[in-house]
């Protein structure tokens, strides 16, 4: 056996716009230009690293939405990742804009299950082989399924949608390309935990898979999580931490430390050129969006999606506010920030609710509206990690009361008032939960339709959200208990 030669592989997931810094205990931390500073210092410091990136760059940012992510791969051509994957936000402006994304990137976007339904054409290179060091290594970018609910429209677009199909793919190119010159094999997903460990669970150690580098749960990891003898790593979300593993590689993984880093003034220079760049970024769309809209009585939080929360109410209300619908289900993923206030910006308006899109306004029976929230509160939502099920919050006047022992509905009312399974109410729904009806409340939209035909309430949520705070100051919400979770 030859002498095990050193790696170093950074990694970050989901950073979601997160592109300045901010200021904590008195340190600026993260943005992209100190933590571009720390790739750089460890590129210069161990010769052979590599900096991987587990999707979700775009959304979250004026910076971003701004210039619909050309900002962004702008931004990340400085950066310089040698690989990253596509998360389910790339998507998010449509996939052939993804498309010439991708041709303005200066490095490799890969993707093995995206596909033209058509012929089964791939999208993007499923995998690339980094050459680091004299070592090779095999790196191949999986997705969730989360892309084809932001893409619904996109009809030639296909993905595998369980994991099962996504580990035979993986079976598929380790066989065709992984060759005894490879001495380490690396999965970029954009799953989720939960789907990363299903995941490393169904795949052959023939294959030689050595690590799995994941995103899209956000999720926060003090040490790697060892499934079917195969390591998973993931580092939250943002920029103010990122993933380090220093490896012994020989034919595989033979030794490993791993660490999420913080990205603050200890421990990172500030790249210069980046700080360059974001301030032309910041500089234009300053001009456009540092006006203030309102002011909150205080700072209002939404702490987790799979709860009620402060911003969730009031976003609710705002919405349903002089509305012709009962009932506004606010989707929880849909509100962005964990707080905000109490002076609001038009650019924190935006950033918190990036994805602005059309209202719904469907009319549902009580035993349907039952059977939805059933759906939404079943066992998924409390057991899968955060922001891997659909969540809502509602508008004033409503009360849920569900038994997770029994799995029942035990109150549903309005305005004091019981809903019976025969009595209807108007609920309104944003277009992205409009269109993905069935899949996210377990009850079929051609059935609801039979009540009413649906129809577009309003073109724009920012729009109504907007003209709320406009005219309303001094702007307060609680949680009251709007959703009751007993056991």
């Amino acid at each position: 056996m030859s002498e095990p030669r050193k790696l170093t592989i950074l990694h970050s997931n989901d950073m979601h716009g997160d592109f300045l810094p901010k200021e904590k205990d008195g340190k600026q931390t993260g943005g992209l230009a100190m933590l571009s500073g720390y790739v750089n210092k460890v590129r210069e410091e161990e010769p052979n690293t590599v900096y991987l990136i587990a999707g979700d760059m775009f959304r979250g940012s004026i910076i971003d939405s701004e210039y619909h992510g050309l900002s962004t791969i702008d931004l990340m051509n400085v950066l310089r990742p040698n690989v990253a994957t596509i998360g389910n936000h790339e998507a998010d402006y449509g996939m052939a804009h993804l498309l010439f994304l991708e041709k303005c990137a200066k490095f490799p976007i890969i993707n093995a299950n995206l596909f033209v339904t058509m012929n089964n054409a791939r999208l993007f290179k499923p995998y690339v082989n980094l050459e680091v060091g004299g070592m090779r290594i095999l790196c191949i970018g999986i997705l969730t399924e989360e892309v084809l609910a932001s893409a619904k429209n996109e009809h030639i677009i296909g993905t595998f949608i369980d994991v099962e199909a996504a580990a035979k793919e993986v079976g598929i190119i380790c066989d065709n390309y992984r060759t005894t010159k490879t001495d380490l094999t690396v999965l970029i997903t954009h799953i989720g935990i939960d789907a990363d460990r299903e995941l490393a669970q169904l795949l052959n150690p023939d294959w030689g898979v050595d690590l799995i580098i994941g995103g899209h749960s956000h999720t926060f990891m003090d040490e790697p999580e060892i499934v079917n003898g195969v390591p998973i790593v993931q580092a939250g979300t943002g920029t103010q931490i990122i993933g380090r593993m220093d490896l012994l590689v020989d034919k595989g993984l033979r030794g490993m430390k791993w660490e999420c880093v913080p990205i603050n003034e200890d421990t990172s220079p500030v790249d210069k050129n980046m700080e360059s760049l974001l301030d032309s970024y910041r500089t234009e769309t300053d001009t456009k969006y540092k006006r203030v809209v309102t002011r909150f009585a205080r700072k209002l939080t939404h702490p987790k999606r799979c709860q009620e929360t402060e911003m969730g109410n009031l976003y609710a209300d705002a919405i349903q506010w002089e509305s012709s619908f009962d009932i506004m289900f606010m989707g929880s993923g849909s509100i962005r920030k964990k707080e905000m206030g109490p002076v609001v910006e038009y650019q924190d308006m935006l950033e918190n609710t990036p994805f602005d899109d059309a209202l719904h306004m469907l009319e549902v029976t009580g035993d349907q509206l039952s059977r939805m929230l059933k759906f939404v509160f079943r066992d998924d939502c409390w057991q899968r990690a955060d922001g891997d099920t659909e969540f809502y919050q509602y508008s004033k006047g409503f009360h849920v009361r569900y038994n997770r022992t029994t799995k029942e509905i035990e109150d549903l009312s309005l305005n004091g008032k019981p809903i019976g399974p025969a009595d209807r109410v108007k609920i309104a729904l944003q277009d992205f939960h409009y269109k993905n009806f069935d899949e996210f409340f377990g009850v079929p939209l051609e059935e609801v339709k039979k009540n009413m035909r649906p129809r577009v309430v309003a073109t724009s949520v920012n729009n109504i959200v907007e003209e709320y705070f406009a005219t309303n100051d001094g702007l307060d919400s609680h949680v009251e208990g709007r959703i009751e979770i007993v056991d």
